[in-house]
């Protein structure tokens, strides 16, 4: 496996086992899906991109972004910002367990947007998180 679904793998298992995301967001509903609509609510995991930090010649550091959307049938963005925060807590403290011979070193939300869909009905919220992954 890569470094990218193995940290995909441990984000979802680590956000179905927190009860403070799935109070908001039933687990069926924390997905990799190209489905549209979006459950709603529901948490998308998404795209990633994987760079050579290039600190070693044996090119053992990967940094990893990957972008984690939530949906929410809401008028406000109350309800994904609620989600985001749920996530983000869901991250902090102990480190995911990485398996294919991979080890996180660091995790962090880089960036987190909320905005209203074009549809007049739906918020979206987009977390970019920015993982360091060493094999």
């Amino acid at each position: 496996m890569s470094a990218d679904i193995e940290l995909q793998k441990a984000l979802r298992a680590r956000l179905v086992a927190t009860p403070a995301v799935t109070a908001l967001v039933p687990p069926s509903s924390i997905v990799d899906s190209h489905q549209r609509p979006s459950p709603a609510p529901g948490i998308v995991l998404g795209e990633t991109q994987l760079v050579d930090e290039g600190t070693s010649l044996q090119r053992a550091h990967t940094r990893v972004y990957h972008t984690v959307h939530v949906w929410k049938r809401e008028p406000s963005l109350q309800g994904v910002k609620a989600i985001s925060a749920a996530i983000r807590g869901a991250l902090a403290g102990n480190r995911l367990a990485l398996g294919g011979g991979y080890h996180l070193v660091d995790l962090r939300i880089s960036q987190a947007r909320a905005m209203r869909d074009p549809d007049g009905e739906t918020s979206h919220a987009v977390l970019t998180l920015n993982a360091l992954v060493t094999s």
